[in-house]
């Protein structure tokens, strides 16, 4: 899952950078609000974590501005902790939580899970599809019979956005946004090779290739 983290305070910003990327995160990162907001509008995050006292742009007008837009991308604003006004400006302007600073980088991920299951529209507390479960704090998929199935990082992080959208077809390109660094090459065949070794594992019939198209994660297999 591709996040955005808008923040100025530099050490802050590599501790969650570390933490976001240790749980299968991709994050990009800018510091003040002109550049949060154009990269809000260009790329399709999964999720952005939002400071409200930016420099250039405050973080309020930013999401004010990509509602207006029709961006309905899932925000967690971060403000101060003893800031009760901000908190409420930020979820009227459209955000969808808020973290008061300082605050457990455990709970905010918990929180930032919670945010992208319910926006895939899954809305339980677990990732389940196809008769799979993943354990995301593990990063590790149960099968049917509750046998655990271990992934490699990468392995993982394609299972996870496989079964956040399931029966949807999914672009190599597409996947390549979500789930890899933003200098990986997209000519590349790793996707392929990721597919490959999820179907070792889970199953060769749970996903299908869509030739030309892209790959298909089925929620019930056949």
């Amino acid at each position: 899952m591709r996040l955005l983290l808008v923040e100025d305070d530099l050490q802050l910003v590599q501790r969650l950078q570390d933490d976001l990327s240790q749980h299968g995160f991709v994050v990009d990162k800018t510091d003040n609000g002109i550049d949060a907001e154009h990269l809000g509008d260009e790329e399709d995050y999964d999720l952005v974590i939002l400071d409200l006292g930016l420099p250039q742009r405050s973080g309020l007008e930013v999401l004010g501005n990509w509602r207006q837009k029709g961006n309905t991308v899932p925000v967690i604003v971060l403000t101060a902790r003893d800031s009760w006004q901000e908190r409420v400006d930020g979820l009227k302007a459209g955000a969808d939580d808020y973290m008061g600073k300082p605050f457990h980088t455990e709970e905010l991920i918990a929180r930032i899970q919670n945010l992208i299951r319910r926006a895939a529209g899954q809305s339980g507390n677990h990732i389940e599809s196809g008769g799979l479960r993943l354990d995301e704090e593990r990063q590790v998929v149960l099968d049917v019979q509750g046998d655990e199935i271990i992934l490699t990082g990468t392995e993982f992080r394609l299972l996870r956005y496989f079964m956040l959208y399931p029966d949807k077809l999914l672009t190599k390109t597409r996947l390549i946004e979500h789930v890899y660094e933003q200098d990986f090459d997209r000519d590349s065949n790793l996707i392929e090779v990721y597919v490959r070794r999820l179907r070792d594992k889970i199953g060769k019939d749970r996903i299908r290739t869509q030739r030309g198209q892209g790959y298909l994660f089925l929620g019930e297999t056949e």
